[in-house]
């Protein structure tokens, strides 16, 4: 296993934890109220369901115990020292290559530990680990941990052949909270996935259930791997059973099959569903406000959401100079997810981030979800390190003290390139400015968006735009003027719109091109806040 799959990158742990304070202020180091099974305990998720009830029935109860000074104070640098030892992984499969586990230890902002257990033969079996399964590369840390027992560890990943057969690469890790990230094939680590999202960006204060413990079945070749997990937190207990298939040589994606059931403590305001977080900071739409020799930074650059009725909707990211929330009324949706469309390396020049190589996810609800809505969250961000994007689904009807749920999902991690054989045009990009003509002075109220549609029936080179139809809305706006143009290239139409905008209040907008009597494009839709 090559040493450069065993780090975490500094910016991936920033990342997953930055507005999180909460994360932090913790020092409980036992799982919070979930009684651990007895060694050789019989388990099945009904099993693990049942407990999880019960316990939803009792006060929550966080524990005491602290983390060791010199663990809790460890600096980033002291803290990414500390390695997992690759000879003594755990190995699910048994023999050779497989799916292995990996401990990241306790420390630095990782105050909290997670318990896991080895589930053979229908019993579960805790798994312990020393110091023994790290490499501390710092002789005042080794020293230190020498004279204590090892308090747990703070998460783990699930290695696995996945760009490769003869070679072990990271597939997903658990880290935070209910946080985890997961890859595609060639990807690289960008946004991440949680377990459940309780009143964020509310006026209420956040709260974030946890994972305490998790269950590692035995690898079966050629099926996908389910891992086991309890949630727990103030207003909710879960039990969870997540089946990943890791992406093989043919086919891109990793495909995590996920069933969460939820039993509510205390009545939620607003819970998210299937919740993925992510990073935009800027790209052609708000480029201007960035001084930076990079063209884009981004680990998503659009929200992609499919409806009961099969519409295509791009919404179109955005670092907003306030707070912006937006609330997409579905009714049984078929998917929504956060994509990275831009593929090219050259569209970001980063090197070292290869934003080019972040995956998209989709959610593809695996029954019928009923009625709520997709809720955007787009925060302001000034460093690429915040995460400031925030997606998932709400529920119309809130749950009450004694509720129960389930939700069953699917998502797909991967390149999740738009379909070439779609008869919708998506959108390529969206760029913004100041309205009007250009090299004249023009009203500081108007402005353009601009919007590049690409395939579908563009991708005939004789397609005669001058057939096509602009259909486009604007709240708290008029739109004074809209054109639409063949771009040079393959199969490119540009839809350019002049809006005089006399708010400041958000102002959303919604455009698409018909020809022939049908839609011709997906929908696009973007919302705009004065600074």
């Amino acid at each position: 296993m090559s040493s450069d799959l065993a780090a975490v990158s500094r910016r991936a742990i920033v990342k997953s934890i930055l507005g999180l304070a909460v994360l932090a202020g913790t020092t409980s180091l036992t799982p919070v109220g979930f009684a651990a099974p007895a060694p050789g305990t019989p388990f099945s998720f009904d099993g693990l369901t049942a407990k999880m009830r019960d316990l939803a029935s009792r006060p929550y109860a966080p524990g005491a115990a602290k983390l060791p000074d010199f663990l809790a104070n460890l600096s980033y640098d002291a803290y990414q020292k500390i390695q997992p030892r690759n000879d003594r992984a755990l190995d699910l499969g048994g023999a050779g290559i497989g799916y292995k586990v990996e401990p990241f230890h306790l420390g630095w902002l990782f105050k909290e530990p997670v318990v896991l257990y080895d589930v053979k033969d229908a019993t579960a079996t805790e798994i312990t680990f020393t110091a023994a399964d790290f490499n501390y590369h710092d002789s005042a840390t080794a020293d230190a941990i020498a004279k204590i027992d090892l308090p747990g560890v703070a998460g783990f990943r699930l290695d696995y052949p996945l760009n490769s057969p003869d070679k072990i690469d990271e597939v997903v890790a658990f880290l935070g909270a209910s946080y985890f990230r997961a890859l595609g094939r060639g990807n690289f680590y960008g946004l991440s996935a949680r377990g459940i999202v309780i009143n964020s960006w509310l006026a209420e204060p956040e709260e974030f259930p946890r994972f305490s413990s998790f269950y590692m079945t035995h690898d079966t070749p050629g099926q996908p791997l389910t891992v086991y997990a309890t949630l727990e937190g103030p207003s909710v207990t879960g039990a969870f059973a997540m089946a990943f298939d890791p992406a093989s040589a043919d086919r891109q994606t990793t495909i995590v099959d996920v069933t969460a059931r939820f039993f509510f403590r205390q009545d939620v305001t607003e819970l998210g569903v299937a919740p993925l977080t992510s990073m935009f900071l800027y790209a052609d739409n708000n480029r201007s406000q960035f001084d930076d020799f990079r063209p884009q930074v981004h680990d998503s650059n659009g929200l992609y959401m499919i409806n009961a009725e099969g519409e295509l909707a791009w919404r179109a990211l955005n670092n907003p100079p306030s707070l912006g929330n937006s609330y997409f009324y579905q009714n049984n949706p078929k998917g929504f997810g956060l994509m990275q469309r831009d593929r090219s390396f050259e569209a970001y020049q980063d090197a070292g981030a290869r934003y080019d190589l972040r995956p998209s996810v989709l959610v593809e609800p695996l029954h019928a979800w009923g009625e709520g809505n997709v809720r955007l969250i787009e925060a302001p961000a000034k460093l690429e390190a915040e995460d400031n994007i925030g997606a998932f689904w709400v529920p119309k009807t809130p749950f009450k003290a004694g509720d129960s749920a389930e939700f069953r999902y699917r998502l797909h991690w991967g390149d999740l390139l738009p379909d070439a054989k779609s008869p919708l045009a998506y959108v390529l990009d969206t760029r913004s400015g100041q309205g009007g003509v250009s090299g004249v002075e023009n009203k500081e109220t108007l402005r353009k968006f601009v919007i590049d549609f690409k395939g579908g029936v563009f991708n005939d080179p004789d397609f005669d735009t001058s057939k096509v139809d602009v259909v486009a809305t604007i709240s708290g706006g008029k739109v004074n003027f809209s054109a639409v143009s063949k771009l040079p290239g393959d199969g490119v139409v540009r839809l350019a719109i002049d809006a005089e905008i006399d708010s400041k209040d958000p102002v959303e907008l919604r455009a698409y091109l018909v020809g022939g009597g049908k839609q011709l494009t997906e929908t696009w839709l973007y919302q705009w806040r004065a600074a």
